[in-house]
């Protein structure tokens, strides 16, 4: 959908309104011309055939793509909030929406076959980007898990061609995204599927064999990290031996093997079967997740800390069976060695081809997200990595956008799930929704959170407005995804005084118009919808096409309460129903001729 964000000259205005001063407006113009000149430079290198190279054969090389973000520099623009990504992120929601009835690759009633692991792949990008449970394809999504969930205590005949691991792995994914309290009986299914089905040594693979697979190794760990952060307990012991079976199995080039054979001692051996860009990546992100899940880093990482909160501050969450289990110790130095020479590889071997590029793409972004908290990198700044993957995803949409899959067994909800989950950052954004625990209903906090304050290392009350500023500070922090319009009491309140007022609707305007978190989204439209303030008005009809629910319910209910047009101008919301985007425009004009009447002067530009 397209937004007033998409155009500079309303950021200009912006700026202009929120107080920026002549000389912080020139460096803002002229941050935006430099980023428009740097737009130009990569469009014309597009223009002179600079592309993703194409293998024959229908191999994909990802070459700029697979590489890290240790060669990222300011020439690289892409983040996931830009216009461009969010519009192929909206276009690949669309794809997988109008496949909701599409056949899966596989069958989707037989257990082992990974039919049902599509559909809950499809709804856990679903629920990752639209937050709504009810969305057809989270409920296809649930259903074909839970279909799974009962299925799986007998054994599993499918051998070599079994999927049952990845299929528990995005089930976990899934279930825990949508309420890990509701499922939790299935979830508590699902780690003990994943203790029975472990291999002595450590790793995972197909039913009946007994050498590890890399690749079904990093799902079910990134599953098990799933229900550790959902305050499941799992067996910690289990996490180390599979970190001590990757230690072993990493091929002396740093690379992983897609199966591993382990060296009669301790030193690496060459591993001969599959070892290139793909399994690097798989073999690095399952080393680096289940070091997370032991805490390894978890004193030194600012991640694992609430944001603007000290370092021992910590909050409750309800369901957190896990907290006080102790997780055994691990030589952190290896873990980072291992993945030092992963690095080596994949810098040397950038130009390598992959067979499954969606996957491999998603992949990345995995490795790339946990990489950021093993080696305290930069969380916001562009990478190249991203950026050439960006311009892959780009090269290969289809006609009306979304992706159409490959040859290999993808259909085009895989390939597009795959890819929005990769644009959007995911694994970046479930690592900081992990770290900061969830406010969702107040779970942790004072019954009135209107007077959080913190003290020592326990959160107590405060006066509202100062509260207000608190929660600001929170949302504007880099990790604003801990916060719900749930964690608000209905008597939250701004601030009385006229000065202080004023900055924080200035806040709660940036936030609503340009946060790419939709919790901070969500509680600034709800908190401009009460403020009774007539200036607030214009971001208010912003925000009645946010692609989130709640934020454009409270957008347009805010709106008839500031106007007293209670009927307002229409524009029907129903959760889990598409908006039709026709009355959503209408009403966003019909609101602007009526503020015109308020503020004849006021001019709204990139309508």
């Amino acid at each position: 959908m397209a937004t007033e964000t998409t155009s500079h000259p309303i950021a200009v205005r912006e700026a202009c309104r929120t107080n920026f001063s002549r000389l912080q407006m020139r460096n803002f113009a002229a941050h935006i011309t430099s980023d428009q000149k740097t737009r130009r430079h990569a469009f014309a290198r597009q223009q002179n055939g600079w592309k993703p190279r194409i293998c024959q054969v229908g191999y994909v090389a990802l070459s700029a793509l697979l590489l890290t973000s240790m060669f990222a520099n300011s020439a690289y623009g892409y983040t996931s909030n830009d216009p461009a990504v969010k519009t192929m992120i909206d276009q690949g929601i669309k794809r997988i929406e109008k496949n909701l009835k599409a056949a899966t690759h596989y069958p989707v009633g037989v257990f082992h076959s990974g039919g049902s692991g599509e559909h809950s792949l499809a709804g856990y990008a679903m629920m990752k980007l639209t937050h709504d449970p009810t969305n057809p394809v989270v409920q296809q999504g649930i259903q074909s898990s839970l279909l799974f969930v009962r299925s799986m205590s007998g054994n599993d005949p499918g051998g070599a061609n079994s999927k049952t691991v990845y299929s528990a792995a995005v089930a976990t994914l899934l279930l825990a995204e949508v309420d890990k309290m509701k499922y939790r009986k299935e979830l508590k299914s699902l780690e003990s599927y994943f203790r029975r089905v472990q291999y002595r040594n450590g790793g995972y693979g197909y039913a009946g064999m007994q050498i590890g697979d890399v690749s079904q190794t990093q799902y079910a760990i990134l599953a098990l990290w799933t229900l550790d952060n959902a305050g499941i307990v799992i067996d910690y012991e289990g996490i180390a031996k599979t970190m001590r079976w990757l230690l072993r199995v990493q091929d002396i080039s740093g690379a992983w093997p897609y199966q591993g054979v382990e060296p009669p001692g301790d030193e690496r051996i060459k591993q001969n079967i599959e070892v290139g860009l793909s399994m690097a990546y798989a073999g690095g992100s399952a080393l680096l997740i289940a070091a997370d899940i032991l805490q390894l880093w978890d004193a030194e990482s600012e991640a694992s800390l609430l944001k603007g909160m000290p370092r021992s501050v910590r909050l409750y969450e309800e369901g957190m069976e896990n907290t006080a289990v102790k997780r055994p110790d691990f030589p952190v130095d290896k873990v980072r060695a291992a993945i030092k020479d992963c690095d080596k590889y994949i810098e040397t071997h950038g130009d390598g081809h992959v067979a499954w590029p969606y996957y491999c793409i998603y992949t990345t972004e995995r490795y790339e997200s946990f990489r950021e908290i093993a080696f305290n990198l930069p969380k916001s700044a562009p990478a190249k990595w991203y950026d050439d993957g960006v311009n892959f995803l780009k090269g290969k949409q289809v006609n009306g956008g979304g992706w159409s899959g490959t040859t290999q067994y993808v259909t085009a909800s895989t390939a597009s799930s795959f890819a929005i989950l990769f644009l959007s950052r995911s694994t970046q954004h479930a690592i900081e929704q992990a770290a900061e625990g969830s406010l969702t209903g107040g779970q942790g906090l004072p019954g009135d959170t209107t007077k959080i304050r913190v003290e020592g290392s326990q959160i107590k009350g405060e006066p509202v407005a100062e509260a207000v500023t608190d929660l600001l500070d929170m949302l504007e922090g880099d990790d604003a995804n801990s916060l719900e319009n749930k964690s608000l009491p209905e008597n939250m309140k701004l601030a009385t005084e006229p000065k202080a007022r004023r900055a924080q609707l200035d806040r709660l305007e940036r936030l609503v118009r340009g946060s790419s978190s939709w919790q901070a989204r969500r509680v600034a439209a709800r908190l401009l919808g009460q403020s009774d303030e007539i200036r607030v008005v214009p971001s208010l009809i912003f925000a009645l096409d946010d692609q989130d629910t709640t934020v454009r319910t409270f957008a347009r209910d805010g709106l008839r309460f500031i106007s007293r047009k209670f009927e307002g101008f229409g524009m029907k919301i129903e959760r889990g129903e598409k908006q039709d985007y026709g009355e959503v425009r209408r009403a966003q004009r019909l609101w602007r001729e009526w503020y015109l009447t308020m503020d004849p002067g006021y001019i709204f530009l990139a309508e």
